[in-house]
């Protein structure tokens, strides 16, 4: 497989394939989620199910010109309704991906989440990986956990890492290079996290962590900057290539990523990992594109290669 270099070819990956999954929305709709997603029909690899108020999904299509017939509209009375009905599409194979439309996120987790109707693989951790584009980084770059895990133990860090990884491995890239974050380069008591990173790094030279390069503590510039290992006179493997940043809790990666999106120009897509189905969760303010993405890369995770 040729390798996946951004977020457009991604899209394009979708379309020479003829890749098409059926994507069920609970709340389907605010402006910017109705038009990601007609623009992902128009583009031909979603169908759509919108399931909430119908009134207001017609009212958006209509200001934004969007014909109703591009979805598969169900009328729901209530935000509890939608997502019931979103999510059982889902389980029953009717629809391939669920999406989170205009509800509250703490609803729409919780019904994820549920151990007899919701969508969590047995014995999983929950976790959120995206990959960001960016006009100054020369490849698409992996960073996990912005979302859901506040402070991850070691076994949720071997867990974003292998999903990290099996997300990498879609997009073409057979052994990526995983960088753990941290302020330094050197463990130390004052940065507890760094104990969990040797743990991995071992973890990886016995192979139970596969298919993939690991080192860390790494800072930003020596995971991201090929000349900064050499100033700083640093031998590791991932020599400022990095495909992949995992970072040592929620505060310190949302924060990174968003000032990537703020201040660096990137588009991203990301979905939650350990589900049995994707799973397109997104604050209800982001943007069409990023809503577009985000669906696009659900598509790519459905696909056996």
């Amino acid at each position: 497989m040729k390798s996946i270099q951004s977020l457009r070819g991604l899209v394009q990956h979708l379309q020479i394939h003829k890749t098409c999954k059926t994507v069920a929305v609970a709340c389907g709709q605010d402006a910017n989620t109705i038009q990601a997603l007609a623009r992902a029909v128009e583009d031909g690899f979603a169908n759509v199910r919108l399931f909430g108020n119908e009134m207001v999904i017609n009212k958006v299509c209509d200001d934004f010109e969007i014909s109703h017939s591009v979805f598969s509209i169900t009328p729901c009375k209530t935000d509890e309704e939608a997502m019931k009905q979103a999510l059982s599409t889902v389980r029953n194979n009717e629809s391939d991906i669920l999406m989170k439309g205009l509800i509250n996120t703490d609803l729409f987790l919780k019904s994820v989440l549920d151990k007899e109707f919701g969508l969590m693989k047995p014995k999983t951790v929950l976790s959120y990986v995206c990959a960001i584009e960016l006009p100054d980084y020369p490849r698409l770059l992996f960073v996990t956990d912005p979302a859901v895990i506040l402070q991850p133990d070691l076994a949720q860090k071997k867990a974003m890492v292998e999903y990290a990884v099996k997300m990498a491995q879609k997009f073409g890239i057979k052994k990526p290079k995983v960088a753990l974050i941290s302020a330094t380069e050197k463990p130390g008591e004052g940065l507890p996290h760094t104990f969990d990173y040797s743990h991995l790094c071992t973890m990886a030279r016995r192979s139970q962590i596969k298919d993939c390069i690991i080192d860390g503590p790494l800072d930003i510039f020596t995971a991201c900057d090929p000349n900064a290992a050499a100033i700083k006179g640093i031998q590791t493997e991932v020599n400022g290539d990095a495909d992949i940043l995992l970072f040592p809790n929620i505060e310190s990666c949302n924060a990174f990523y968003k000032g990537l999106m703020l201040f660096g120009k990137g588009e991203l897509a990301g979905i939650l990992q350990g589900t049995e189905k994707p799973v397109v969760m997104m604050s209800r303010s982001e943007s069409e594109l990023s809503k577009y993405y985000c669906l696009a890369l659900a598509c790519l995770m459905t696909e056996n290669n």
